[in-house]
């Protein structure tokens, strides 16, 4: 047993330093292409022109300024939405280890009587009956007079045709 989860140790830990191997240059890859495309922004934009009067000079730094609050608004707005979806994916994430930490146990099924279901949710302290039946009103039933049931071989031969219909008929 001791062999098999040295070896499991052993595979995880060469599996992890893979991985972080793996990130790493990836990183690195991410670092090059991100200093090539600002060396390539900054290649675009052309030198600022300071030669001009002062009112000149005041124009461009007042659209300048503009430029700066309008990116700085749109940096704010990516950055609260960016919050806004990693406290969504937190909570989701959550959820999710709530779902999958719960687990059902199997249900079976107890026959209790009403009273000691009300003990066991109330407690030992109240003392209440669920005696459905004390509250019952009493009702008398009417006893009906039935026709008494003899041997049906004598009623065959008198309801044997059609007079003998015609006998059950009137009689009812």
């Amino acid at each position: 047993m001791e062999l098999s989860t040295g070896k499991f140790l052993e595979e995880k830990l060469v599996e992890s330093s893979l991985m972080l191997q793996i990130a790493a240059t990836l990183i690195e890859e991410e670092k090059k292409q991100i200093k090539e495309e600002k060396a390539n922004f900054m290649a675009k934009i052309s030198a600022l022109d300071l030669s001009g009067d002062q009112a000149a000079l005041m124009e461009m730094l007042k659209k300048l300024s503009q430029t700066i609050d309008k990116v700085d608004e749109e940096r704010y707005d990516a950055e609260a939405k960016v919050k806004k979806t990693e406290k969504e994916i937190e909570d989701l994430k959550m959820k999710v280890i709530e779902v999958q930490g719960i687990k059902k146990p199997a249900l079976k099924k107890v026959r209790m009587s009403a009273d000691a279901m009300l003990a066991a949710l109330l407690g030992t302290k109240h003392k209440a009956s669920m005696d459905f039946r004390a509250n019952l009103k009493e009702v008398k039933k009417e006893v009906k007079e039935e026709e008494e049931v003899g041997d049906w071989r004598k009623n065959v031969d008198e309801q044997a045709g059609m007079d003998g219909r015609k006998k059950k008929f009137e009689s009812t």
